[in-house]
């Protein structure tokens, strides 16, 4: 063969093997599956017999809510403001003014009412403050007076707090106690050092004392290693602790809490398949900002829906409902993307006690895009009455 000719032989191989390269899929290294491999989430449209109502408009970046036994709500606004909502109505004057640290994710966030709210009207928050020039969150106690609330109390301070990654989700569990997600405000090693609050979450008495059982004698520590995890609910069933926290640019996650144990932020994230940490039972890539989050219970949704979790994203403004495996319930079967895009960033979610599943939208929060009348509480169950509002299916 001649010189030209291998030259020429040479060559044409050479553009083939780059247009083989060039044809094959492009990899980043990352998994370009939302879910790393799990169940992909489909999106549907809602039954013909369900529907969303709007219940009131005009909140400034809702991050909780809470029902008294009387069947008003209570709704906290990260500026520092509790709203009360009445007999269906958004009263005007705040319910309570918490004086809080308020800039971009700070201020005041999660609520949670004592067991015997009915009898004491103890009403709890978790709020960021600043001292100096540090910035911490802490929890306090409310005492209900029925349009209003005062006798602040604070029983946990100086929780390391920041402008972002401040988690403060709290709820009372069916044991009695107060668990409360906080972040990792930052400074992602304080997540792995058990003598920080900071990305924890944290299980204490209704007055802040350490239960005697906790898994680290003397510590409010019930598991460590997350990095801002912002919904927990208990599954009906099993009684497992879910929480779901915030990914970095990968592996937004839903977790299954086993006491004293380590979720890995910021050595691993997602199911990393460490034995020294607990994989995720869901992890999302990429990212949606998962939020808040509810198991599904009552009779006014689907059977189907029984014992489902849902949970609100911000980022991609969609609710999720995930169905899980019995007998466990920590291995997902399926999932169902609702309302894309339909009213915006979401972030709480909860399960009144009528049996609507209630949410929030986030759109003033500085990076949404408000609407008219932002931010509102909505409530998803059977389709509204001729006059209600009502959004069904996805766009």
């Amino acid at each position: 063969m001649s010189r030209v000719n291998a030259r020429v032989l040479f060559a044409c191989l050479l553009v083939t093997a780059l247009l083989l390269v060039a044809c094959q899929p492009f990899s980043t290294g990352t998994a370009s599956s939302e879910t790393n491999g799990a169940v992909a989430a489909e999106v549907v449209d809602l039954p013909a017999d369900l529907g969303v109502e709007t219940v009131v408009v005009g909140l400034e970046i809702p991050w909780d809510l809470a029902f008294t036994p009387d069947a008003r709500i209570l709704i906290t606004e990260r500026p520092g403001r509790i709203r009360l909502v009445r007999d269906g109505a958004l009263q005007e004057a705040a319910y309570a003014t918490i004086e809080v640290f308020h800039r971009s994710e700070a201020g005041l966030m999660g609520i949670a009412l004592h067991p015997e709210f009915a009898s004491n009207g103890y009403l709890y928050i978790c709020y960021t403050y600043r001292e100096g020039r540090s910035t911490f969150n802490r929890i306090a106690r409310l005492t209900d007076r029925g349009d209003t609330a005062d006798d602040h109390h604070v029983i946990l301070d100086r929780i390391p707090g920041a402008t972002r990654h401040d988690g403060c989700r709290i709820s009372f569990g069916p044991d009695g106690y107060l668990y409360a997600t906080t972040g990792d405000a930052t400074d992602p090693g304080l997540s792995q050092d058990l003598e920080s609050l900071a990305g924890k979450v944290l299980r204490m008495g209704a007055d802040g004392s350490v239960p005697p059982d906790n898994p680290f004698p003397g510590s409010l520590v019930y598991t460590w290693g997350h990095r801002n995890p912002q919904g927990l609910d208990w599954h009906p069933v099993t009684g497992d602790l879910f929480i779901t926290e915030h990914g970095p640019s990968v592996d937004d996650e839903v977790n299954v809490l086993v006491p004293g144990k380590n979720y890995g932020w910021p050595e691993v994230t997602g199911a990393a398949g460490d034995p020294n940490y607990v994989d995720s039972v869901l992890s999302l890539t990429p990212t949606v900002a998962i939020a808040g989050a509810a198991f599904v219970t009552g009779d006014r949704l689907p059977d189907a829906w029984q014992g489902d979790l849902v949970f609100a994203t911000l980022k991609s403004s969609h609710l999720q409902r995930v169905e899980l495996e019995a007998p466990d319930y920590r291995t997902v079967a399926s999932r169902q993307t609702l309302f894309q895009g339909r009213f915006g960033r979401l972030r709480a979610v909860v399960m009144g006690p009528d049996g609507y599943l209630y949410f929030t939208t986030s759109n003033r929060d500085g990076r949404g895009s408000p609407r008219r009348g932002d931010d509102k509480l909505l409530r998803l169950g059977p389709s509204p009455s001729p006059g209600g509002t009502a959004f069904q299916g996805v766009p």
